[in-house]
């Protein structure tokens, strides 16, 4: 993961606060890109391991179609309501699928943790259930950006 910050390093999470503010965020936004070019923004659930964001998509979506045919995306996931409480983040790179799609419940190691973090997260469950719908993406940004406007100097 590379940090392309170079304006409002001041301002920006370290990995210590990324981590714990993407651990405490429910929804994010994805950007896609269409097929004609448009950009192609949704909400979508996530999970954050420390390396990787973990998103967990409708396999019938347009988001999935666009990715499958254009695997780049930037994802924000943010919070706040007045300006000075202003934070969040930018991640961008390339989507990977990981395991079956649409995700049934056969055994795929690499899905244990994120699967196990997710259930928790969203339904208060140890394992995750599956519907036929829905399949897993990994993001392992290539670029992060991120702002805490609490950490603006007061004046």
């Amino acid at each position: 993961m590379t940090v392309t910050q170079r304006r409002g390093r001041r301002i920006m999470l370290s990995q210590d606060e990324l981590d714990a503010f993407l651990a405490e965020q429910r929804t994010c936004r994805v950007a896609t890109v269409s097929a004609d070019g448009w950009p192609h923004i949704s909400p979508l659930w996530f999970c954050w391991d420390g390396t990787a964001l973990w998103l967990y998509s409708l396999t019938r979506s347009r988001r999935w179609a666009e990715l499958r045919r254009d695997p780049r995306l930037a994802v924000v996931v943010d919070d706040g309501h007045e300006y000075g409480e202003l934070r969040g983040v930018e991640l961008s790179g390339e989507a990977v699928p990981v395991g079956e799609e649409p995700r049934t419940s056969v055994s795929c190691p690499e899905l244990d943790a994120p699967e196990r973090m997710f259930a928790a997260k969203y339904f208060g469950l140890d394992a995750m259930p599956h519907d036929g719908r829905h399949a897993w993406l990994r993001l392992v940004p290539e670029a992060v950006r991120s702002w805490d406007f609490r950490k603006m100097p007061r004046g």
